[in-house]
């Protein structure tokens, strides 16, 4: 099976002493079942799964269930002989946002405290918006990601020993020896076709077929602009309008959302369109960037939404819509292609799974910056520049932006196909691979409390 890091993390949750229902958060098709699932087989002896869209779609046993003794009620019916004690039977609520109710329910589960609970869904962000008693300090939340590259690796054959040590040569800045810095190429260029997406990746390891990748990744994709009619008839077409546009934004030298091309109508704003963007992030299939003009520490406090990024949360699926089955276009870095928005999405990907809040720096006068983080021990903003092609030493914005004392930039980080790592005055050249060890200080987690 995939090695997914999250794992350890539900497993944590399970064996603490902690009250909390976990909810696991997320895209579909990222392979929160399929984890929670081999978790909770392999810890306890009573597993019991209940998924609520199927339950929805046929007997509604839960549809209308609002206390604890109905909740266990309807379980007993289907899974009476596994309803034993709470050490050893996890029940294991699946697509929870399908009855909103079952959410307010998770305070008095935990609170009866009578059976170990997991609770996992997709828009829950939004769901959770529009759920009227939400259920404060009762639910840990955690977000769950396509597979990130280092799990990649993993999947390659790759082993902790190896990974480890370039994360050590990382920290140390130093540079691979040619033949591993070409390795590491060869596993990147294929993660930007094969993506993270778990099916995706079975595929390609078990048939090594472009085509079979690609077949996943569309139905996947077309999935995804669908579902949003399921959860906001009144809005779909707005969001799925937003949602097809993201790869021709990508292609555009500014590459952010313009809102007078979402309908073609002259004076819409963002504003106009909130419910949609919050519709594409929460749910998980568009990654967000937000806007910075005055980028100091902590960048949250000087966030704006009126100028926006928005990428694909995959960038397999983004691969397979601009290049389809041409592999060539990716693998041998053709100089007439362009892959500075497949370069973009991947290390949006890669630093919002290892939990970082992602912002831009914007200036009319003094360019934009790729990407901003919050470096936590330092107290100060890390600006980080993607390059795909060979002129990455080129980036007067970048300049600008570090040599400004009012920013008080202590280090910036240029990603590209270089293998040399080096150093100019404040910034750091490194090879790209080399973003998966840009982990947050903080964990990637939310707690309600």
């Amino acid at each position: 099976m995939l090695y997914r890091k999250i794992e350890s993390a539900i497993e944590e949750h399970l064996i603490s002493d902690s009250k909390k229902i976990l909810l696991v958060d997320g895209a579909r098709q990222v392979g929160k079942t399929y984890i929670i699932r081999h978790v909770g087989n392999k810890l306890f002896e009573n597993f019991i799964e209940i998924n609520m869209v199927e339950d929805s779609l046929g007997d509604r046993l839960f549809a209308n269930t609002k206390t604890v003794e109905d909740f266990y009620l309807q379980v007993s019916m289907l899974e009476g002989n596994k309803m034993k004690e709470k050490e050893n039977t996890l029940i294991f609520i699946d697509e929870i946002q399908a009855y909103p109710h079952l959410l307010t329910l998770l305070k008095f589960l935990s609170q009866d405290n009578k059976f170990t609970y997991i609770a996992s869904g997709s828009l829950l962000g939004v769901t959770l918006a529009d759920t009227p008693s939400i259920p404060m300090g009762s639910i840990r939340k955690m977000r769950m990601f396509p597979l990130d590259f280092e799990e990649f690796l993993y999947a390659n054959g790759m082993s902790n020993i190896v990974i480890s040590s370039m994360q050590k040569k990382f920290e140390r800045l130093e540079s691979l020896d040619e033949a591993m810095h070409n390795k590491m190429m060869d596993l990147f260029r294929k993660f930007l076709l094969v993506g993270g997406l778990p099916d995706a990746v079975n595929s390609y390891l078990e048939k090594k077929n472009i085509q079979s990748v690609r077949e996943i990744q569309k139905e996947i994709h077309d999935y995804y602009a669908a579902d949003a009619s399921k959860y906001d008839k009144d809005n779909k077409l707005k969001i799925r309008r937003i949602y097809d546009l993201i790869p021709s934004n990508m292609e555009n030298k500014k590459k952010r959302v313009v809102a007078k091309e979402i309908e073609n109508k002259k004076g819409k704003t963002f504003n106009d369109y909130a419910d949609e963007f919050e519709y594409l992030i929460s749910a998980g299939i568009a990654l967000d960037v937000q806007a910075i003009s005055n980028p100091v520490f902590p960048l949250i406090e000087f966030s704006g939404k009126n100028l926006l990024k928005l990428y694909l949360n995959d960038v397999g699926i983004l691969t397979g819509i601009l290049y389809g089955n041409n592999i060539r276009a990716v693998l041998d870095d053709v100089r007439s292609i362009n892959l500075g928005s497949v370069y973009e999405t991947v290390v949006a990907s890669e630093l919002i799974a290892h939990g970082h809040k992602l912002f831009y720096y914007d200036n009319r006068t003094k360019g934009e910056v790729d990407y901003l983080i919050d470096d936590y021990e330092s107290l100060s903003v890390v600006p980080i520049e993607v390059k795909s092609g060979k002129d990455y030493t080129v980036h007067s914005a970048l300049n600008k932006f570090v040599q400004n004392d009012d920013y008080h930039i202590q280090k910036a980080f240029v990603v590209s196909n270089e293998r040399t790592v080096t150093t100019k005055g404040k910034i750091n050249y490194i090879p790209i691979y080399y973003i998966m060890f840009f982990n947050a200080n903080s964990c990637n987690e939310k707690t309600l409390l």
